[in-house]
């Protein structure tokens, strides 16, 4: 077996540093606070509790007709590619490194790619870090309006969004529910990231149960049926290393209304990296495969993909990944 050991989500440490008399982290693009306000981020979520349910606005009805809201046929005749990142840090992915409107251009010209080697159509999407880990595990989430005009960018572009959230030191299950209110956009789907479930980011490798991504499933499920979102909806789970998902023979993948993906992640060659897609094909019990690449920017102390794989390894690999994207 091959087991992928690189943190892909940080390229250098992160060094404190002191901005308008407030302790604040430095890197990844930007600066952070130093601890998680609790007691404001549990005031924005009681706000966003007391929400009525909402009615699709005539973009969002229009997008739900063009975007196919059944989702339980869409992975039967497209396959799904994606850019990774932050859009405001150049080293946590491509994302951040180009405008939204030359993303969308270099993401068509490689759909173009895996058309022709995959003879599928291909469906573009952008896979956003919804939330960010910080030192001891602390998470940061992405504002909102910086993640609306994305979403809303998709949307209009006939483009799907995953919004990935890194969990930290934070139960799995309530970081998922903090990001379903997001599904009442008709191209919105969503991710765990198990290898940043930790207090200890880039000194260990975090882990989520199986029992936890089987409660996490449960609650998308729920809330899409409470809400009367249409179609199903993708949920996917990051692996590169055995300790990142524990008791993995025990994971559901019969839900109703949320698809679980399973996404071989981390860099290096395609030697390991096949060896690693190996380790996860044989999870039989989460039979929908996802798998992540690796771009070479230059940035010092980042993991890459040296050679990167052609859009027709990708489709070698066995069994066939169905969403596939480039950090």
């Amino acid at each position: 077996m091959f087991f992928l050991t690189s943190l892909c989500g940080y390229a250098t440490p992160l060094v404190s540093a002191e901005t308008g008399g407030q302790s604040v982290w430095q890197g990844r693009g930007g600066y952070f606070p130093r601890i998680y306000f609790t007691e404001a981020i549990e005031a924005a979520r009681k706000a966003e509790d007391s929400l009525p349910y909402w009615a699709n606005s005539q973009d969002e009805q229009e997008a739900i007709n063009r975007i196919s809201s059944d989702y339980t046929s869409l992975l039967l005749n497209n396959d799904i590619l994606a850019f990774y990142g932050h859009p405001r840090s150049t080293i946590m992915g491509i994302l951040g490194r180009f405008p939204i409107e030359e993303l969308d251009k270099k993401l068509t010209a490689l759909a173009a790619e895996y058309r022709t080697a995959g003879g599928r159509n291909v469906i573009k999407a952008f896979y956003i870090i919804f939330g960010t880990v910080w030192p001891e595990g602390e998470i940061g989430i992405i504002g909102s309006e910086l993640l609306t005009r994305w979403i809303e960018y998709a949307r209009d572009h006939n483009m799907l969004v995953f919004i990935d959230h890194q969990i930290g030191r934070y139960d799995p299950v309530a970081s998922l529910k903090r990001m379903l209110p997001w599904l009442k956009y008709p191209n919105v789907h969503l991710a765990l990231d198990p290898e940043w479930r930790t207090t200890k980011p880039m000194r260990e490798i975090g882990s989520v149960t199986a029992d936890e991504i089987n409660r996490a499933q449960k609650e998308m499920e729920d809330y899409i049926i409470a809400n009367d979102i249409p179609g199903q909806r993708f949920l996917v789970i990051h692996q590169f290393n055995w300790r990142m998902i524990r008791s993995r023979e025990t994971v559901k993948s019969d839900f109703h209304r949320v698809r679980l993906v399973h996404c071989a992640d981390g860099f290096g060659s395609p030697h390991i990296k096949r060896g690693s897609y190996a380790y996860n094909a044989e999870a039989t019990n989460m039979p929908l495969k996802a798998f992540k690449l690796f771009y070479n920017f230059g940035t010092p102390g980042a993991g890459y993909d040296h050679p990167l794989m052609s859009p027709k390894d990708v489709y070698a690999l066995n069994p066939r990944p169905y969403i596939i994207m480039y950090q």
